[in-house]
């Protein structure tokens, strides 16, 4: 019996061989804007440039703004009273009676007299060395100190400072104060300008880089355009691409321009207590611009990544806007 069925198992025709589905390899896609390309460097290289110098702009307002506000509450925590020469009058005491008289208006901490050592010492550079203060008819001074908080009434200080000493003349440096506050807010309107037209130049550079982009590709935008591919769809693809080459030359630019603040703070360190050094740091501080002027740096590279994505985008919507109303205007 078993002989029988293999037997009649051998008649049957076999089954026919079903081909396995091999894979095919999967197909790399190519980007719609080439990733590398001589426009791309360059393009890379402009928004590095634009970007370091906005960030030396940024730095250069924030080290003016920051040294002017310095310079304005050493102004403002003083004043002087100048005390002439006169016929007849006793100098000491006049002296004396000055400084009783603003020592004793609220809001001032201190009336110091400047001896005639220290009043010799800041005539050394003009008259020389060596001088007798009694011999000659220099004015003397009085330094008040002031409550920057509850700054005294100078009105009423120097109303009864005349009576008292005719020849004392305060000046409280408001005069120097107005102009340094003046020139602090040109400064940073210069400076803010400036960082506005680097912006617009980025801004140009990228839409002049898209446009040649778009045209050494605009068959195949063309193509995918009007086989059905949505505007959104080609437009993303060129924002991604920008936003890299747009974050790339940023944080190239915003890096070079971190280290340019960081070798000018290690210079201004290393030549501490020299005449160069002391002149740098009586103006500029000490080149340091502190946390908020690199987070101003930071928002800069990312201000630029994003107006490079945003214009890239714009640009490619205005131009598949083209194409749409061209074929209308045909007809």
């Amino acid at each position: 019996m078993t002989e029988e069925k293999e037997q009649a198992q051998s008649k049957q025709p076999a089954a026919p061989l079903v081909p396995t589905a091999v894979p095919e390899p999967l197909r790399r896609t190519a980007p719609i804007v080439p990733s590398q390309n001589i426009a791309g460097r360059s393009l890379i290289s402009v928004i590095a440039i634009m970007t370091f110098l906005s960030c030396l702009t940024l730095g250069a307002v924030t080290l003016v703004s920051d040294s002017a506000s310095v310079w304005e509450s050493q102004i403002a925590r003083e004043a002087t009273i100048q005390v002439k020469p006169a016929d007849g009058q006793d100098m000491d005491a006049a002296l004396e009676t000055v400084a009783q008289i603003a020592g004793g208006f609220a809001g001032v901490r201190d009336a110091r007299i400047v001896d005639k050592d220290a009043t010799a010492r800041l005539l050394e550079p003009w008259l020389g060395a060596g001088l007798d203060i009694d011999e000659l008819p220099v004015p003397r001074l009085v330094i008040v100190t002031i409550d920057e908080s509850n700054p005294p009434d100078f009105q009423q200080m120097r109303a009864m400072l005349t009576p008292e000493v005719p020849s004392a003349t305060l000046d409280d440096h408001r005069t120097w104060v107005d102009r340094l506050v003046s020139m602090a807010r040109t400064t940073v309107t210069i400076g803010i300008g400036v960082l506005i037209l680097m912006l617009s130049a980025t801004v140009l550079s990228v839409v002049f880089a898209t446009r040649g982009a778009m045209a050494g590709n605009g068959h195949i935008i063309e193509v995918l355009h009007f086989v059905g591919a949505e505007a959104t769809f080609i437009a993303s693809e060129f924002r991604r691409h920008f936003l890299i080459t747009g974050m790339k030359g940023a944080l190239g630019g915003g890096a070079a321009a971190v280290l340019v603040f960081i070798g000018f703070s290690w210079w201004s360190s290393a030549n501490f207590a020299t005449p160069e050094g002391d002149q740098a740091s009586a103006l500029f501080g000490g080149f340091a611009i502190g946390l908020g002027g690199y987070v101003g740096v930071a928002l800069v590279v990312l201000v630029i990544g994003a107006l490079t994505a945003v214009t890239s985008h714009m640009t490619v919507v205005s131009y598949l806007t083209d194409i749409e109303v061209r074929p209308t205007e045909g007809a």
